[in-house]
């Protein structure tokens, strides 16, 4: 099974790695705070399961410190939200919401996709498969905001307050699922002491 769960692993963090830069750079061109934090959250992710992909060879005991490892960075997409948050409040534009639809879209495939290869592992090895499937399933949720966002946009509210918005329930998302896998990863940790 491990073999299986590394090849699922290597495949997510690669789809992941992907879109992180075509995310990356229509957030840059749109001016776009929520899909900068969820570009930020595909690089997350790919760093997430590139470590899990190496972490399934180690032991018990160092999977479980590299669960912890893994809830820290789960607070990259939080820590890229406040920045350009920041940013947006300085110059307070709206993103092209047709774009912001288009690329929250196109990242709901790819982690709708991933979410569903994961589902069968996320309970197979503890925090490291339950880390790659809870950043998975809150992006899926996440890009449904950014599709929102930009519809919003487009025909209600000519706003950068969608995005932000959408940006901070990224931003919180990603504090939750660090919060639960640091606890998987500490009672795993405990488990072996």
């Amino acid at each position: 099974m491990n073999i299986s769960i590394r090849r699922v692993v290597l495949i997510v963090a690669l789809a992941n790695l992907a879109y992180f830069g075509v995310e990356f750079a229509v957030a840059l061109s749109i001016g776009s705070v929520s899909l900068l934090a969820d570009s930020a959250d595909f690089f997350e992710d790919a760093s997430v399961n590139l470590l899990i992909f190496v972490a399934m060879a180690w032991s018990a005991r160092n999977r479980a410190r590299a669960g912890m490892a893994m809830s820290v960075i789960l607070l990259v997409p939080a820590i890229a939200f406040i920045w350009t948050a920041w940013q947006k409040f300085e110059v307070p534009l709206p993103p092209e919401p047709l774009a912001l639809s288009l690329t929250g879209f196109g990242a709901l495939i790819v982690n709708v996709s991933c979410a569903y290869l994961l589902a069968a592992f996320r309970d197979a090895s503890g925090s490291l498969t339950k880390a790659a499937f809870l950043s998975a399933r809150n992006d899926a949720i996440a890009n449904i905001g950014i599709i929102a966002a930009g519809v919003v946009t487009l025909y209600v509210w000519l706003s950068p307050w969608p995005d932000l918005i959408v940006g901070f329930g990224i931003a919180w998302m990603n504090l939750d699922a660090a919060k639960e896998v640091w606890s998987a990863a500490r009672e795993e940790h405990k488990a072996l002491a």
